[in-house]
């Protein structure tokens, strides 16, 4: 099973950006999709982005398109998230998964049962 850690939240004003990464420790990494995960206070866990393991295609939910990126570094082990135009209900703690794939499509996304402790966003004036 792969360990991720995630990194790069903050605290940013409304309109600004912040770039997440997601560090993987295992080097079969690019046999896995990632997805990104966010969890707003007093809210259930949302799936925000989706990439393949060739980074060749990916997924946004509607109410990040526009604004979000999702990309991934394979010879890094590394994902990222780009966060433009960050609004305050973007503010979360936002979690990255893993799903191991023979072939590269994007949706559905499970990923892994544990989680690690996230990154949080804050978007605040």
């Amino acid at each position: 099973q792969v360990h991720l850690v995630e990194s790069g939240g903050g605290v940013v004003q409304p309109g600004g950006s912040l770039r997440l990464s997601c560090a993987a420790s295992e080097r079969t990494f690019n046999s896995y999709a990632v997805g990104w995960f966010r969890q707003a206070p007093g809210k259930e866990r949302e799936l925000v982005a989706v990439i393949t393991p060739n980074g060749g295609g990916t997924y946004l939910a509607g109410s990040v398109t526009g604004r979000f990126t999702i990309s991934r570094d394979n010879a890094k082990n590394t994902a990222y998230l780009q966060m433009n135009n960050l609004k305050t209900e973007d503010t979360a703690v936002y979690y990255c998964n893993a799903e191991a794939r023979d072939r590269n499509y994007v949706l559905p996304f499970y990923g892994m049962d544990s989680w690690g402790k996230g990154t949080l966003v804050t978007v605040s004036s």
